[in-house]
């Protein structure tokens, strides 16, 4: 059973940044995952890899290509978008606050604390360390946000210190910081400006602070005499400019100036100084005598590394390379042997491009640090409240301010123009981001799970979405698999396209948590219990409640079951012990089953016949006859509390799940315990912060509370309270295969072993609240919170499996856990299976016989090789009127094969009527062996119906929207009459 992660539904937004692949691709994390949403088809999927923690800052490359995610930790995953794949992984040494790609995508920067750290994007070539640290920049306080300048020489830098620092990826000579001061609270967003769209030269930037205030800075470059003696001092000269920083310049016996060799052995150093710094007597000489033996011990280390490198040239040509220091930007000159070690390297072939492109790029960089950086204009947003995401589009010059009411703003800059001013949640909104072309906007709230993304133009939504705010309780596949409902303890009943990852309708009727949910026969209906003493049916047609099931005293509902025809529908109870019989046609009670002495956590139909079963805390499973009212016809009893049953799809098995984590497997028409699989060592792992053993020595409380049959019957599939869901051959009774549902380690019961420092004596570290009280980005509101006589509490979710269900077709499962529903579903590519193989079997003698027009022969063959390709071009090779002869020649035991090879063209195959007669005349060569073969062949024939269906659905849109140019082309001639020809003189 080859299945893989391949969607998460259901799972709300939880904080972080929201990032832009392409103008209509977005891409929003989902707690540790990705997902990807395309805007123009309509589809959702996931990315592959996981993060250890929830994902808080996402940032994409320039062309898309790449996609670099960080979660709170500072752990990071590199991705490739268009192939959806996972490349690189790095761990920062800190939580990551701010990281953004460089304009030309070879560089990134992240704001690490108080540093921000350049470096290079890694290549598509497979490497051993594939990030490489070119810079680190220091800061005073923590960095909030940054940006880069348009010719990626420059990044601005706000900090939480209430200023915004200007750092240079080159080394310059005579480098002074420049710090922008002048905001009341910390910086939230800071971007830069440029004279024209089309330019790449800086003429000022804009920062937004927390508390609502817009500062425009201009930058009025340096004169051209002092831009002209930094040209003279980087390439080599004598002179520089009067407002130079201070300077230590290195002399020897043998050189004079600026210049020194190996062989200098004085020690006499001469040290200018700026003239404050000689108005200040003691200070200055402190400051000399610093300057003095930093330049000593800079001296003395580069000897040593001549000694070793043997060099013994004496007359070598020296370039000035300055290195700044912390804080004053004083200047020290050194050879130039690393530029001719870069060139040497160069030659050989072993230098890396970036850095002798930055290298030769640094002596073209504009100065921005020579220049006047002036406060222009000071604007504020007025709107009574603080702004917590902000975002820029430098082409259009628009901004974007979301405010913590739940409104935001959108202003045209320089002049600070409102052009929309909306409100559009009711928590405060997170994150902002503009799509390339400036058209979409994308808002999240963390708060509320919300997303949304809006068109500014036509002031029109083209996505609001909403997960499941609170845990996915009950999750339920159509007959056709399509559609997927789940239900949560947020009181909503969600129906999802299967296909596309989208939910297209919500519904809200419930006032309390739902637990139950099924689909009736035909999709046009799903039914759901809840715990408000209700079991609600709805239309999905009209999207309606039609007929609401109520009992005469209240109680509350924990399980739900419907028979084949769909028209008697049973509820479980948790309070009453009882399970409640209606007629779905009148919505009438029809009986109330009793005999239980727990709470009924589980029913289900037999597939062939009329007999109901039921399993409860009262250690009991139990068989009922609903239609002849007979009630409990027999009790199969067990040792410990029944947590789950699942009936098998051909009826003749029972499989009950025990507290104890064991399952029993029933023969339910003779009575007889059959099988019994021991699993409490299978699902054991993970520990709990409270847990006082280990978890190697401690199983109390594993135990599956869900399983489902595949739709063979030849697996069974069960998850609970564990990180585990397993897979078992029930014929074998044998663990095949663990599927690990979360890779989160901030998840409680995760990691097998714990840090004995973490525990106090007031409890687990982790459960106290010492963070930040103003950043709740992923803080979520408890059940009852702002009730009186309830407080917040610091607590961890626990990883866990709630429902488990497979599809009809078996080529996909879905798992309602801590994280949302999982969707698990087969690979695409057919698995490569040899023992079929034989000499005669390649792909040469398959294109031998379709050039012999030997047809049959090609698709028996391409079907033995089992290759998609082959066996796609073999299919279409065959004329359409030999395909009910090449149909009878195919052997039973490859009728699967072909079926699933048809089933996967159709997604992607202009050819539909062609295909469409090779599943008529295999219907008709094949029929009485496709009914022998019922169990073997039902998930791939359902397979085939859902795609045939879907197919439908779509020509039926199609032509109903055109329906009037269709009968118009119809009405038309289709031969033209011969006209007769006219010849066109000219006098």
């Amino acid at each position: 059973m080859q299945y893989k992660e391949s969607n998460l539904l259901g799972a709300p937004f939880r904080g972080g940044s929201l990032a832009w692949a392409s103008p209509t691709q977005l891409l929003l994390p989902l707690g540790s995952r990705i997902a990807l949403t395309d805007l123009k088809l309509s589809e959702s999927n996931t990315l592959p890899g996981q993060h250890s923690g929830y994902v808080a800052r996402m940032a994409v490359s320039p062309d898309g290509t790449l996609m670099l995610s960080v979660d709170t930790q500072g752990r990071a995953l590199l991705f490739n978008v268009r192939r959806r794949r996972l490349l690189h992984r790095l761990r920062f040494k800190g939580p990551v606050s701010a990281i953004k790609f460089s304009p030309d995508g070879s560089m990134f920067a992240a704001g690490v604390g108080k540093l921000v750290q350049v470096w290079r994007t890694p290549g598509y070539r497979r490497q051993f360390c594939a990030f490489h640290l070119l810079k680190t920049f220091v800061a005073h306080d923590t960095v909030t946000c940054l940006d880069w300048s348009p010719d990626n020489d420059w990044i601005i830098a706000g900090t939480r210190d209430l200023v915004c620092k200007l750092f240079c990826v080159h080394r310059l000579p005579a480098y002074h910081p420049v710090t922008l001061s002048g905001h009341r609270d910390p910086i939230v967003g800071v971007y830069f400006t440029k004279e024209d769209s089309s330019g790449d030269s800086v003429n000022g930037a804009y920062s937004v602070s927390r508390d609502g205030a817009l500062f425009h800075w201009q930058f009025q470059p340096a004169s051209s005499q002092v831009l002209a003696s930094l040209e003279d001092l980087a390439s080599g000269g004598s002179e520089e400019p009067e407002d130079v920083a201070d300077t230590v310049t290195i002399a020897g016996s043998k050189t004079s100036g600026r210049n020194f060799s190996k062989d200098d052995s004085d020690d006499d150093f001469t040290v200018v100084l700026s003239p404050k710094d000689e108005e200040n007597g003691n200070k200055g000489k402190k400051r000399k005598v610093r300057l003095i033996e930093k330049a000593r011990k800079k001296k003395l280390r580069r000897k040593g590394e001549d000694q070793e490198e043997e060099v013994e040239e004496e007359d070598q040509e020296t370039t000035t390379f300055y290195e700044e220091t912390a804080g004053s930007g004083e200047e020290a000159v050194v050879t130039g042997k690393q530029e001719q070690a870069v060139s040497e390297q160069q030659e050989r072939g072993f230098v890396d491009p970036l850095k002798f492109e930055l290298l030769e790029r640094k002596w073209s960089c504009s100065r921005l640090d020579k220049g006047r950086w002036e406060l222009v204009k000071k604007h504020f947003f007025l709107q009574k409240t603080s702004v917590t995401s902000c975002t820029y589009h430098s082409r259009l010059n628009l901004l974007v301010a979301g405010f913590a009411t739940g409104t935001f703003g959108l202003y045209q800059l320089p002049e600070f123009t409102c052009l929309h001013l909306l409100s559009i949640s009711r928590d405060k909104i997170t994150s902002a981001a503009f799509n390339d072309t400036g058209n979409w906007l994308a808002f999240g709230c963390a708060k509320l799970g919300q997303l949304l993304v809006w068109e500014w133009r036509s002031e029109t939504y083209v996505l609001k979405q909403q997960g499941h705010y609170f845990d996915v309780n009950c999750v339920a596949y159509s007959p056709d698999s399509q559609l997927l409902a789940t239900g949560a303890d947020d009181n909503k009943l969600k129906v999802w396209n299967n296909s596309t990852g989208f939910c297209f309708v919500t519904f809200t009727e419930h006032t309390n948590a739902v637990t139950a949910v099924l689909f009736l026969s035909g999709n046009r209906a799903v039914v759901s219990a809840s715990l408000d003493g209700t079991v609600r049916a709805f239309d999905l047609m009209r999207y309606r409640n039609f007929r609401t099931f109520t009992t005469p005293a209240p109680t509350q509902f924990i399980s739900l079951a419907a028979d084949q025809s769909g028209e008697v529908i049973c509820a479980g109870s948790l309070d009453t012990f009882q399970i409640y019989v209606w007629s779905m046609k009148t919505g009438r009670l029809l009986d109330m089953l009793s005999g239980h002495d727990g709470p009924v956590y589980g029913l289900a139909f037999s597939p062939t016949d009329e007999l109901l079963a039921s399993s409860s805390w009262d250690k009991s499973v139990r068989l009922w006859d609903v239609f002849k009212g007979k009630g409990g016809i027999e009790t199969f009893s067990h040792t410990h509390e029944v947590l789950a049953l699942a009936y098998r799809p051909d009826g003749k098995e029972l499989a009950c799940s025990t507290l104890d984590g064991s399952i029993h497997l029933w023969d339910p028409l003779e009575g007889e315990l059959t099988f019994t699989i021991e699993g409490r060592r299978d699902i054991a792992g993970g520990r709990l912060m409270s847990d006082r053993r280990t978890a190697a020595n401690s199983s109390s409380g594993k135990a599956f509370n869900t399983i489902a049959y595949t739709a063979d019957g030849s697996y069974l599939l069960a998850g609970g309270t564990s990180k585990y869901i397993c897979l078992y051959d029930v014929s074998e009774q044998v663990l095949l295969r663990r599927f690990q549902i979360s890779y989160d380690m901030s998840l409680d019961g995760f990691r097998d072993m714990l840090n004995s420092k973490n525990m106090t004596d007031a409890g687990p570290l982790d459960m106290i609240d010492d963070e930040d009280s103003d950043d709740d980005r992923f803080d979520f509101i408890g059940k009852g919170q702002g009730l009186p006589g309830t407080a917040k509490k610091n607590t961890r979710t626990s990883v866990r499996t709630k429902c488990l269900q497979i599809s009809p077709t078996g080529r996909s499962w879905a798992a309602a856990t801590c994280e949302g529903v999982l969707v698990f579903s087969m690979d695409d590519d057919l698995i490569f299976d040899p023992t079929d193989l034989d000499v005669d079997v390649t792909p040469e003698f398959i294109e031998e016989a379709l050039l012999n027009k030997q047809h049959a022969r090609a698709v028996v063959l391409s079907l033995r090789l089992k290759e998609i390709s082959i066996i796609r071009r073999s299919i279409e090779a065959v004329p359409l009127s030999n395909i009910s002869t090449v149909a009878k020649f195919i052997p039973l035991t490859y009728l699967g094969t072909l079926l699933g090879a048809i089933t996967g063209f159709l997604e992607s195959t202009p050819h539909l009527e062609f295909l469409l007669e090779w599943c008529q005349e295999i219907c008709v060569a094949h029929g009485r062996a496709i009914l022998t073969k019922n169990k073997q062949l039902l998930p791939l024939l359902r397979s085939l119906q859902k795609s045939l269906t879907r197919l439908h659905e779509d020509l039926s849109s199609v032509c109903s929207t055109n329906q009037y140019l269709l009968q118009y082309v119809c009405s038309a001639p289709t031969v033209a009459p011969d006209l007769p020809q006219l010849r066109l003189t000219s006098q």
